[in-house]
Formats: structure tokens, sequence, C-alpha cells
């Protein structure tokens, strides 16, 4: 007698969902078989993270059916979805930053009135889970003092506890190191192993083809690819996704013409207020039309670098001198560069988060398209303002960086965040500056919008201008840099030509090694 498959974890059928004039899922359907790990992927805006809004009680369809391990479901909020075994992980975390990991798990589940005798019961069960699924959390550490990748195995353990079944990730790498993907990668092939099935909503392709079972595509609302992972590949997903073929390796041929120096850093050195050394002693110089490329682990000095030499941090160590826009200009600690001084000698920066440094999120789209602009005369007469001409850049920029919807009256927060990211860009790259830091160009963007901004980038070192490129991504400082540092523990540990580079020889310097290995 042969034993019988379990229902499905989850089917939906038909699902329709409309806001006002953007219809964001047409006639979606969905199987999820139980215990495995299905991809969905797409554009920003394809509708997958309203299709899995919808599944976990955020919005209701507006027609269509949902099954869930074999039964009719009404999903009307998150806490129907939580009684029916489904949790999500959100890329932006629902935790409180003040209270301490065991009561964030706790918070609006305590199995008892008293606060010291709920917090035993709910520990007691805690260890015994986190023994079961490696998922390891300092518990009564508060949030804010965790490092993401903490955060982000506490807001896993937060949905098991509360009897997730079927687990929802929500870009769940997009922060996270290199060593902190592999380790999330172990946590979820248990997970699997033990039964538990997933919906890995994300952009990283390589990821899918490593970790799913199945994957399904959507775009413009629609699942236009449904298959397993043996019988596709990263290419074809990728023409899936946007439609056409895209290309996002290395332009054969293209080679960067390094003309004069137009910034050097020497020696710079800031210890935070614990006293480690961020920045250890870096120097670099960066010269008209190339693209330099810093690679390294999150954490080793490459943010504290890109502020210093934005103007966003003051070094306690080094000088910088800055022969770009009407220099030369040369700064020491006790005057450092300022960030308005910045933008007048033509450097541009965009940040690496994008929320919290690169808009205004109730700002409407023109205004966060001016953000330190708004003082430069074409937006400013005399100390008034200028909205209509504001809105007219705006305007213009999203119709060159292809910023969707064009509608410069749009709250920032409303768009999606490859579109915020080329927002973020438009105003910073517009004006063509000749000195442009970025931070994380890519990060939770789309495989079509990766294209763009890479373009863009390689159109800016063409023009003349300097680059310098700080990401996680290895295959993204190896299609685009020409030049590329690497750090470790705030210093610079190598300097390659990109034509020595691979992810073997880098990898060896990000791990602290003294050479690296021959490309």
């Amino acid at each position: 007698m042969t034993e019988s498959r379990p229902p499905p974890a989850v089917v939906m059928r038909a699902i329709d969902k409309r806001f006002g004039a953007v219809q964001a899922n047409r006639a979606v359907d969905l199987t999820v078989p139980a215990g495995t790990v299905h991809g969905i992927v797409g554009e920003n805006g394809a509708g997958k993270s309203t299709l899995m809004s919808i599944l976990y009680g955020f919005y209701q369809a507006d027609g269509g059916s949902i099954e869930v391990e074999g039964q009719s479901a009404r999903i009307r909020n998150s806490h129907d979805a939580i009684a029916l075994g489904i949790g999500m992980v959100h890329q932006h975390f629902m935790l409180v930053d003040t209270l301490s990991a065991l009561d964030n798990i706790m918070l609006g589940a305590e199995p008892a009135w008293r606060l010291n005798a709920a917090r035993r019961i709910v520990r007691d069960r805690l260890e015994t889970l986190m023994r079961d699924t490696g998922l390891e959390v300092t518990l009564d550490a508060k949030v804010e003092d965790l490092p993401v990748g903490e955060r982000q195995r506490l807001e896993i353990l937060k949905a098991l506890y509360r009897g997730a079944r079927i687990l929802i990730l929500d870009e769940p790498t997009a922060v996270l190191t290199p060593q902190e993907i592999e380790q999330l990668f172990v946590t979820l092939r248990r997970l699997r192993a033990q039964g538990t099935t997933i919906l890995l909503i994300t952009h990283k392709l390589k990821e899918i083809m490593a970790l799913c079972d199945a994957v399904t595509v959507m775009r413009q609302g629609a699942v236009v690819l449904d298959t397993p992972i043996a019988s596709t590949s990263i290419d074809a997903l990728a023409e899936a996704m946007v439609g056409r073929h895209v290309h996002l390796g290395r332009i054969e041929g293209a080679k960067a013409a390094p003309g004069a120096e137009l910034m050097r850093a020497e020696g710079l050195a800031w210890r935070d207020a614990f006293g480690v050394p961020r920045l250890d002693g870096v120097s670099l110089a960066l010269h008209a039309g190339e693209i330099v490329g810093i690679a390294g682990v999150s954490g080793n000095g490459q943010s504290e670098l890109l502020d210093a030499l934005a103007g966003l941090l003051v070094p306690q160590q080094g000088t910088l001198a800055i022969t770009a826009g009407g220099g030369p200009r040369r700064f020491t600690p006790a005057h450092w560069l300022a960030p308005d001084v910045a933008r007048e000698l033509g450097i541009a920066h965009v940040p690496e988060d994008r929320h919290k440094r690169g808009l205004v999120l109730p700002f409407a789209a023109w205004e966060s398209a001016v953000l330190g602009y708004q003082r430069q005369p074409r937006y400013n007469r005399a100390g008034w303002l200028q909205p209509a001409a504001m809105r007219g850049a705006c305007a213009q920029m999203m119709e060159n960086f292809d910023v969707r919807p064009r509608q410069s009256e749009l709250r920032s927060s409303k768009f999606s965040g490859g579109n915020q990211q080329k927002l973020v860009l438009a105003r910073e790259a517009a004006p063509g500056p000749p000195i442009l830091l970025v931070g994380q160009p890519t990060r939770g963007v789309d495989i079509g919008a990766i294209e763009f901004i890479h373009e863009r980038l390689r159109a800016m070192r063409d023009a003349g201008s300097t680059v310098l490129l700080v990401s996680s991504e290895l295959d993204e400082i190896l299609a685009l840099a020409d030049r590329v540092l690497v750090m470790n523990a705030g210093r610079i540990v190598g300097e390659l030509p990109i034509e020595q580079c691979s992810e073997a020889a880098l990898g060896r310097l990000m791990g602290g090694a003294a050479q690296p290995l021959a490309a």
C-alpha cells in the first residue's frame, strides 16, 4: 500500500487584486507542495509581494480562492493567517528595538498574565525550538544591539514560535553578509527537512537556483513561468522576468581610460564610541574615467569610508585632497569636508540605505528628487524655493532614469524599492558630477533595474567621472569595476586590476589572507 501524499501547503486560484487604476494581480494561480522551498520572482511592481500579502492577510483579494493544507481558507487579517500556520518575515524587520529578543517573541502571545512567569514559559519553549532548528538568538539582548543576521533569525524564530508551518520570506538576504546568507540557507534547508514549507521572494536568481525546489515568475501582475528548478536556468528566469534578454556580466572589450586624479585620501583613521577602529590608515586615489570597486564583508569599514569621503563623518586622523570642482582643496580632521561643500565640489553620494539617508519617505517624489540640491540657483531664487522648477526637474529625471510610475506628486514611500533607488541615483547622477560615491546601488533591486543602474554607472565613467562603488555583491564588483580595493578590519588589504580579479582571489583578501590567489 503506497503512502498518500499530503495536500499542497498552499493553493491560490485566480487571484485578482487592484489598487485604483493599477492591476497588481491578474488571475494568479500558485500551488506550493508541502515541505518545499518555492521561489517567487519578478521585477519590482510585478505583484509578488502583493500576492504574499494576500496570503498573509494584509490585503484582501478582489477575486479568487485560497486553500491551506487542503482546506478552503478565508484570510481576513494576519491573525487568521497565523491561526492557519502561516508566518511572514518582512524585508524591513517588524521588531521593537528597545525590547529584548525574548520580549519581542512573546509580545502579543504571552502564555501567562504574570510577566516573569510568561518569560520562563516562553524561554523554555524557545530553547527547545532553537536546538531543533539551529536558530540561535541571544534572548536577553536588546534588538538594537543585535547584528542584522541575528535579527532575521529572531523574526523566523518568532514566526515558528507562533506555530508557522508555512513561512513567507520577503527579500531575506538583502542586508546580510555572505556568511550570514550561507548560515540562513543552512537553517532553511534544515526547516525544509523538518517539513516546513517556505515561500521565498527574492531578486537574487543565484539564490533561487541554489535553494529552491520550484519557482514562479511574475510579470505585470501575472504568472509567466512556473517550473521546477531542475528545468530552468538563471538566464531563462531573467528573460521571463523582464521579457527580453538581460545582460548583467562584464561587457567584453570595455576598458577604462583613467585620467587626472580627482580625489586622494591619506591615512584615514576613525574609532567608534567603543574605541573600535573602523578606519585604520586607509589611503586611496580616484581618477577621472574609472570605476573603483571596494569589496569586503559588510562591517569592515566600507560604510565609514563612504561617509568620510562624503563629509558625513570626520576622521580622527588623515587628510583628503580634492582637485575636482574648482579645487584643489585639502581637508584635515580639524577642518573636514562638510556635505554642502562636497556638493559644491561636485561630489555626489548615493547612500547605502535609501530609506534612512536617501529619501524622506513621506515627501512627494519631486521633493525627494532635489534633497541636498535645494539651495542651487535652479531651484532657489533669493532664498525662495521654486516648486515648478523642482517638479520639472523631477519629471525629467523620471523620464531619463525610467522611474515608474512617472508621478512626481506620488509619495516617495509609494514607489517600489527599485524605483526609489533609481530616483536617488537620478538625483545624484543627473548633474554629471565628477565624483560619484555609491553604496550598495542594487540592494533589493530587480534584475531589470540592476541592468539599467549598471549602464548608468558605466556611462558616467565613460563621460569622465570617477565612480567609487561599495557593494556586498562580488558579481556586481566584477561586472563594473576597473580595479578593486579589498577592505578587512578597517584597512585596505589588497588592490587588484580587474584582469586579476576572481571570486577566489577577492574572497581570500576579504577573509584576511595576506596574498591573493592568482586569478
